[in-house]
């Protein structure tokens, strides 16, 4: 009985460090998740302003459109980067949230085997129930 109650003990602790660990990695995935929205939101706004910059077309002159073209290809560049990072944003924040459903699992098994181990102490602590005896002979007796 009193390595059952130590292995219910030991299941618990187990219990609250897989929870603490899915904590950790709901915080991490929650991070990588905004890092890859703020990273596609830059690409998308890096985008449009290449865009709207490629179609002005106030150049009072050949050295201020040669200018204007530079900015545009160093905005479609930056663009191109920012659209990188974003996809490698998205790689990162779908692991982390592989690893938060495999912190879940592994919690949910720990907790699993500790309602098992404790339905186990409580069904070995009852008293077993003591019925009377039935009566030898009939009922007229």
């Amino acid at each position: 009985m009193k390595e059952e109650k130590q292995r219910l003990a030991r299941l618990k602790r187990l219990e609250k460090i897989r929870a603490i660990a899915k904590q950790t990695a709901a915080a991490e995935a929650a991070q990588a998740e905004s890092t890859f929205t703020q990273l596609r939101a830059l690409s998308e706004r890096t985008r449009r302003m290449a865009s709207d910059y490629a179609s002005r077309r106030e150049a009072v002159d050949g050295a201020a459109l040669h200018q204007l073209g530079r900015f545009v290809v160093g905005l479609q560049a930056l663009s191109r980067t920012t659209d990188g990072d974003a996809l490698r944003a998205q790689s990162i924040a779908d692991a982390k949230q592989r690893e938060l459903a495999e912190a879940e699992r592994r919690r949910a098994a720990i907790e699993e085997r500790a309602e098992l181990q404790a339905r186990l102490i409580a069904k070995a602590s009852e008293q077993p129930v003591l019925t009377s005896r039935k009566g030898s002979g009939t009922d007229l007796d």
